[in-house]
């Protein structure tokens, strides 16, 4: 791997505390740049590529059909590694800022329905202690909207049961305190029984390590196929029911921005897609013109 690339992993791991997952995207993002270029523009680097070369990288992603979305993903890679470039002085100027991100289709999030929702979360049947730690695990997602990373890097110090709460890290290293419900509450303390060690990862494998992301997900997977869900489940699809169904019961958006750790309101507002006739019914029952009231009429 280049120098250049190395220091700047460095630098999300030191300085960013960027997570694993963040790191990995980064260097994937970074080495199929790099061998585009090597086999395209023979000689080149991507510390000293230029504007032409980051433009032909973009329209060979798009031909080879690669979603929008993961092209984005690796330009704002390429935006980041050369900004970082030109504050430590390897060279003046960052190209990949000339070039525009494609647009984005707008796709709404997927999630679940409050009956597929609750039969996932109880798929898990049985006192075994992988079923007992499975049915916590969904119950967190669900409960909590909390992400797959986010999840698995949780430890057992971070959980009050007490308070029904848990302290989570998210993007950025962000702490937040998130509370987590009484059917997660109880879920976990009955993962936890008879367990005496109050430290240390909150779910673990067989041999007591802590789950990956990749595992959680496929915790997920097997219960939505238990569930005989319509479509396969992924854990974001949680997070995501989590946030519709707070929005549908009437939470604050705002509220529900601080219990998913976004940083702009704006990502939390893609859950307003609530069901057309609960919002003109919320609107004919609160709107003084909905009424046909004037200030007159109505004082």
């Amino acid at each position: 791997m280049p120098i250049a690339i190395e220091s700047f992993l460095e630098h999300l791991r030191g300085e960013r505390r960027a997570s694993p997952h963040t790191l990995r995207g980064y260097q994937r993002d970074l080495e199929d740049f790099r061998a585009y270029l090597e086999g395209a523009c023979p000689g080149a680097a991507p510390e000293s590529a230029v504007l032409l070369e980051i433009r032909a990288f973009v329209g060979h992603l798009h031909r080879i059909g690669l979603q929008r979305t993961s092209i984005a993903r690796k330009l704002a890679t390429l935006r980041s590694f050369y900004r970082y470039l030109s504050r430590e002085g390897v060279r003046e100027e960052n190209p990949a800022s000339l070039v525009p991100t494609p647009k984005q289709s707008r796709q709404l999030p997927r999630f679940l329905t409050v009956d597929e929702a609750f039969r996932l979360v109880t798929a898990p049947e049985g006192d075994a202690a992988r079923a007992r730690r499975d049915r916590a695990i969904l119950e967190m997602l669900y409960g909590a909207g909390l992400r797959v990373s986010e999840l698995a890097g949780l430890n057992r110090e971070h959980l009050s049961l007490e308070e029904g709460s848990v302290r989570v890290w998210g993007k950025g290293n962000k702490e937040r305190i998130v509370p987590i419900g009484r059917k997660a509450s109880e879920a976990l303390a009955h993962y936890l029984a008879g367990s005496s060690e109050a430290r240390g990862p909150l779910f673990r494998n067989p041999s007591g390590g802590r789950l990956t992301d990749r595992t959680i997900r496929r915790v997920v997977h097997r219960y939505g196929r238990r569930a005989q869900l319509p479509q396969e489940v992924h854990p974001h699809a949680l997070r995501h029911t989590f946030a519709t169904h707070m929005l549908e019961a009437g939470a604050d958006l705002r509220a529900i921005q601080e219990l998913l750790g976004h940083a702009s309101l704006s990502t939390t507002q893609q859950y307003t897609h609530l069901n057309l006739d609960r919002l003109m019914a919320v609107y004919d029952a609160a709107h003084p013109r909905a009424k046909g009231e004037t200030m007159e009429d109505g004082g």
